[in-house]
Formats: C-alpha cells, structure tokens, sequence
C-alpha cells in the first residue's frame, strides 16, 4: 500500500542534502540521538517507578473496613 522504493528514499536523502548540507547533518543525527537515549532512559525510569508503586501497594497490609 505505502512503500518507499529505493528511488524515492535517495530522492529525499538529496532533498535534504540540499537543505541541510553535508556539515548539519551529522550534528542534526547526534542531536536525535542524544534526545532518543533521553527519551528512552525517561521512559525507563517512569516504568521503574511504576513498578515500584505497583509492588508497594502489593507488600500493604489489606486495610479493614471497620473504624
């Protein structure tokens, strides 16, 4: 249905090319990869703190209803 050819994937590496030019990109690819480890370390650390609460209300005593 929708696919990129190997035509179309050089075309759009030589759009950017000529928008960027050489020297941008390799700064532009670390700056994405900088902020994908952010990302991925964020979300690692939410998940832990997920787990944590999770496996905290698990070690709770079961609260009585009574007063």
């Amino acid at each position: 249905m929708f696919g990129l050819g190997t035509s179309e994937i050089l075309l759009v590496i030589l759009v950017i090319l000529l928008l960027f030019g050489a020297k941008k990109i390799p700064e532009m690819m670390r700056g994405m990869g900088q902020g994908l480890r952010e990302f991925k370390k964020a979300a690692s650390e939410a998940t832990d703190d997920i787990k944590k609460a999770v496996e905290d209300t698990d070690n709770e005593p079961p609260k009585s209803d009574k007063v």
